[in-house]
């Protein structure tokens, strides 16, 4: 995660909570950030989607800094649990630093486990392309660049293929982003959970907060403007001493 370099300070509400973050000299990065990286887009759901069968299913969505990603979905009603990893590449349980060298295969990612007679996969889809990611952007999302903050959709089976493919599809053809999807939709292989650190960083604040502050705590504000219906207060957390 790389930091911007900006000359203010601005106020996020966030569970309530204002927060007043100073961003000056947080590093030597510039950053020109468009609307769409920290407004919310408006998209239509999906038109194809899964039938709930079962209590749980799991979904994996990278989409650059997994400390959004798994904010975001921490605060999705239906969502049980949401965690920080590493999936798609070829190397066995890899470190923050050697998925960060692009040279393993891997992408940031995030573990969703979900209630799909809460909330489906076409609208947790929803939610990821609308407020968690740019879709459009080829291997970065923000200031971060390299293949491991590629944009994609780690499929369990063929149907969460047919929905995620036929998603993309249709958001294309609506021409809801001035640029192509680019979204990968790619069948799962592994997930390897990431250094305790990482997890739960956008309720603790306890890393990189000017990073957070900026590309991340929007992205959370989006979730509750935009889906006021499946936003939960109080967020999931991998350890219960992060509780809010």
């Amino acid at each position: 995660m790389k930091f911007p370099s900006v000359t203010f300070a601005s106020i996020v509400k966030v569970s309530g909570l204002a927060l007043l973050v100073p961003l000056v000299g947080l590093g030597l990065w510039h950053s020109t950030i468009g609307a769409q990286e920290l407004l919310p887009v408006s998209i239509p759901a999906p038109t194809v989607d899964e039938t709930a069968s079962g209590s749980t299913e799991t979904a994996v969505f990278a989409g650059g800094c997994f400390w959004g990603v798994q904010g975001v979905f921490a605060h999705v009603k239906g969502v049980t649990s949401a965690i920080s990893g590493y999936s798609g590449g070829n190397l066995a349980n890899p470190s923050y630093e050697q998925v960060g060298s692009e040279t393993t295969g891997h992408a940031e990612a995030v573990k969703i486990t979900f209630d799909p007679t809460q909330v489906s996969y076409g609208k947790l889809l929803q939610i990821f392309f609308s407020v968690t990611a740019d879709p459009t952007t080829l291997n970065y999302q923000g200031n971060d660049h390299g293949t491991s903050y590629r944009s994609a959709l780690f499929v369990m089976n063929d149907e969460q293929k047919k929905v995620a493919s036929a998603y993309i599809a249709q958001l294309d053809a609506a021409k809801v982003y001035p640029s192509k999807i680019v979204t990968e939709v790619t069948p799962y292989s592994n997930f390897y959970q990431a250094e305790d650190y990482h997890q739960d960083n956008a309720t603790t604040l306890k890393i990189n907060v000017g990073y957070l502050q900026f590309y991340d705590l929007p992205k959370i504000a989006n979730l509750k403007a935009q889906y006021p219906d499946l936003w939960r207060e109080k967020p999931y957390v991998v350890f219960p001493e992060n509780a809010v």
